[in-house]
C-alpha cells in the first residue's frame, strides 16, 4: 500500500460522513416502473482477474451487484463494505468489482497487482474482473455497456460518474437501482433493496 492508499484508508470515514450530506438523492436511481431489459444480461460474462470464464446465468437466481472499483481513489475503502456484504449475503447476493482506469488514472496496476491489492488490504474474496473500461468507448466492458444503455438495459443510460458506482440486479436479471460513489455499500438505501 503507498503512502497515499494509506492516508485514504485512515481519512475515509471522514470522506464518506462528508459525501453522504451532500447529494445523495442525486446519486441513487432506481427503475421506478420495473422495466424489464430488452436484452437479457444472463447472456453475457466476463473474465475474472485470474483469467477465467465466469458466464452471468450462472448466477440466475442471485441478486448482482456490479461495482466499479479503483486502488487509488478516496472510496477503495469501499472494498471492506462489499467484502461485508459479500459475507452477510453469500447465499442471495454475487459481489463483482470491475477494476478500472477511467477516472484520473487511479488504477494503474496490473491485475495481479490490484488481486494482491485488495486481498492483502481489504481482505477481499468476492469476485474480481479483469481490468477493463466502464466508460462508453472501444474499451468498455460489455457488462458496463448492458448497465449504461437503455436499449440493452430498459431503463438507464448514465455511466458512472465516477469509481465506486454500484449497480443492483434483481434475481430475475432487471436492474433494479444504481447507488452513486458517495452512498456505502452498508448504506440503509442500498442495504434495503438487498
Amino acid at each position: 500500500m503507498t503512502l497515499r492508499q494509506s492516508f485514504i484508508k485512515a481519512v475515509y470515514p471522514a470522506i464518506s460522513a462528508v459525501s453522504g450530506w451532500f447529494g445523495k438523492e442525486k446519486n441513487y436511481r432506481q427503475n421506478e416502473g420495473g422495466v424489464k431489459p430488452l436484452q437479457s444480461i444472463y447472456a453475457l460474462s466476463f473474465a475474472s482477474i485470474a483469467n477465467q470464464t465466469n458466464p452471468l446465468q450462472s448466477f440466475i437466481g442471485k441478486k448482482l451487484l456490479l461495482v466499479n472499483t479503483a486502488s487509488d481513489c478516496g472510496f477503495t475503502p469501499q472494498l471492506a463494505d462489499l467484502q461485508q456484504l459479500h459475507e452477510k449475503y453469500s447465499g442471495s447476493l454475487v459481489v463483482i468489482g470491475f477494476p478500472s482506469n477511467d477516472f484520473k488514472e487511479q488504477e494503474k496496476g496490473s491485475d495481479s497487482e490490484i488481486d494482491s491489492f485488495c486481498k492483502v488490504n481489504y481482505g477481499v474474496n468476492f469476485l474480481m474482473a479483469k481490468k477493463s473500461g466502464v466508460l462508453p468507448g472501444p474499451s468498455q466492458n460489455s457488462l458496463f455497456e448492458w448497465l449504461t444503455r437503455s436499449n440493452k438495459n430498459g431503463w438507464n443510460n448514465e455511466p458512472p460518474a465516477w469509481n465506486f458506482t454500484k449497480y443492483l440486479v434483481d434475481e430475475q436479471g432487471v436492474l433494479v437501482s444504481v447507488f452513486g460513489s458517495t452512498i456505502s455499500p452498508l448504506s440503509k438505501e442500498l442495504i434495503s433493496k438487498l
